[in-house]
């Protein structure tokens, strides 16, 4: 069983469920294994659409819900989201959770994970300060010892920003945590909810 999300990532889930998902449907952009997915299936979204490169975290997704019994509201793809992306459908509510940071070519992965939300689109990845650019060296120098080709990146807020703007989002909620932004972007067309923050 997956321990259910921390930090970041319940940030970002408490903002869109702020928004009501309820009859919704969701893309999840590197998903792993299936933490957002199952959380808002959990409360009330219709159909959920997981995107991942690694085939071990979709089994875990898939594994975790056979027990929930909604196999047939989730589908899960293998791949490169930026190369599946024509194949991809669209969805009311996209979500990138720790993956920004993950893709060198930021504005086409960013950019076609906005051009498939027809509502809301939630993202977390790192603040620009002294420590996390530090920190991503310090990752990509493990990685280079490892003789691994994963690297991490560093994208600038205004140029994920900048992206999103383009494809008709702007802000809704933006929060954070000591790492990591988490911004919620809508479509203008879309009513603002409650404040995530309040606990009423």
């Amino acid at each position: 069983m997956l321990q259910g999300p921390t930090g970041a990532t319940r940030l970002l889930l408490r903002a869109l469920r702020a928004q009501d998902v309820r009859g919704r449907t969701l893309l999840d952009v590197g998903g792993g294994v299936g933490t957002i997915q199952h959380d808002l299936l959990a409360a009330g979204i219709e159909h959920a659409v997981g995107v991942d490169a690694s085939a071990a975290y979709l089994a875990a997704a898939r594994e975790e819900a056979r027990p929930r019994g909604w196999e047939d509201r989730v589908t899960l793809l293998h791949g490169d989201f930026v190369r599946l992306a024509n194949d991809v459908p669209s969805a009311d509510i996209v979500t990138l959770d720790k993956v920004i940071c993950c893709y060198d070519d930021m504005p086409s992965l960013l950019g076609a994970a906005a051009a498939r939300s027809r509502r809301m689109l939630g993202a977390v990845f790192p603040r620009d300060t002294w420590w996390t650019r530090l920190g991503i060296r310090l990752v990509n120098f493990i990685m280079r010892l490892r003789r691994s080709p994963f690297r991490t990146f560093l994208h600038p807020p205004q140029e994920v920003d900048s992206v999103l703007r383009r494809y008709g989002l702007t802000p809704r909620w933006q929060g954070g945590t000591l790492l990591w932004l988490v911004w919620v972007y809508a479509r203008e067309t879309v009513a603002v909810g409650r404040d995530p923050a309040r606990r009423d």
